[in-house]
């Protein structure tokens, strides 16, 4: 074959090329947008902020890019993963202990507030001070080892039912907030829960409903001690209130227990408020974000003039500090793991070790 035949031949194989490279770029199907990693949110301010945040801190070469290790964020629990009304969770776990206990304990027929919880008087119980509260912790939650607590947790959470849903507590993990998780997972970030709940009463079951593992799970605590039971070693936990994770407490306890500053919190209550504030006083881009209660129909409509969960304090200062709030009722298009109407996975992606 000569020069120039094999010259056409050549041009007309490279021109055969680009007309199929051009006709399966005009007629391929087009390649699959990425999936949306918060498929139960609405698309609106509080969406934008949260996955605007999570590109800036996570894109390599960029002013506002964090490595992998810093990416430390921190979530209450009580109100912002899972329903606190018209009871906080451990509170309806204390009086049914109350009713468990109660024929060991024949005195609490006249002793306050054990009698106000034997006898329904939700009226006396809801004015109990802090001693009360402390006194029903304390008669309820200590005097066992910290495996036999768990075991009890378990066993709970296994019957008990929400009152107004008619739910196992653990389906009422907020699907919306469990999206976030595994999406800050996905995205590098180690996420921990910083509550003024029961650490003992909340590892238990963050696993299973959160995909948090229990060594990222900070909470309120009672002294543990060490001792021998029938030879063999044990943690008892004694009646004594050992740290209490709220308010002021938590970041004490995010420098004790993390040693960084996170990146980003999440609360929904003036309880979380020095958690926010600490959290945003750290050099470079950082995110606050406030769950705030206003459906009444799905969930509960509540702020600042609510017994438990009150947002007053904090939500002036979201305000005015440009943190991100979320409406509930306008923001999320479903709001528990059990709901059908979110599409995506209920099941959240486990904390990678």
């Amino acid at each position: 074959m000569n020069r120039s035949r094999r010259h056409c031949d050549f041009g007309w194989r490279c021109a055969l090329a680009a007309t199929v490279l051009l006709l399966w770029g005009v007629l391929a199907p087009p390649a699959r947008a990425q999936a949306d990693p918060l498929p139960s949110w609405n698309e609106g301010a509080a969406k934008r902020a949260i996955t605007a945040f999570v590109a800036a801190v996570t894109a390599d070469g960029t002013p506002d890019y964090v490595p992998r290790e810093e990416r430390i964020a921190v979530f209450d629990n009580d109100g912002t993963l899972w329903p606190e009304q018209p009871i906080y969770v451990q509170l309806a776990f204390a009086l049914d202990r109350v009713h468990d206990l109660a024929p060991q304990h024949p005195e609490w027929r006249q002793q306050q507030p054990f009698e106000a919880v034997l006898e329904g008087d939700m009226k006396t119980l809801a004015a109990v001070d802090e001693k009360g509260a402390v006194d029903l912790v304390m008669a309820t939650h200590t005097g066992m080892t910290v495996s036999a607590f768990a075991g009890i947790v378990k066993a709970w959470f296994a019957t008990a039912r929400h009152p107004r849903f008619k739910r196992p507590y653990q389906s009422l993990a907020y699907q919306p907030m469990t999206e976030l998780l595994a999406y800050l997972r996905a995205s590098g970030f180690k996420t921990y829960i910083v509550s003024g709940g029961g650490i003992d009463f909340m590892r238990p079951v963050a696993e299973a409903m959160y995909g948090i593992p229990p060594e990222q799970v900070i909470g309120s605590s009672v002294r543990t001690v060490f001792t021998l039971v029938d030879g063999r070693p044990a943690l008892v936990r004694d009646p004594a209130v050992d740290f209490v994770d709220d308010n002021a407490g938590k970041p004490v306890a995010i420098e004790r227990f993390i040693g960084r500053r996170p990146l980003a919190a999440f609360g929904n209550s003036d309880g979380d408020l020095e958690m926010l504030q600490w959290t945003t006083g750290g050099a470079g881009r950082r995110l606050a974000l406030l769950v705030h209660h206003t459906d009444g129909e799905r969930e509960y409509a509540y702020d600042r003039d609510s017994a438990t969960g009150r947002l007053d304090k904090a939500l002036d200062m979201a305000q005015a500090e440009g943190w991100v709030i979320v409406d509930m009722k306008a923001d999320w298009k479903s709001v528990f793991t059990s709901e059908p109407a979110a599409s995506g996975s209920t099941v959240p992606n486990r904390e990678r070790r």
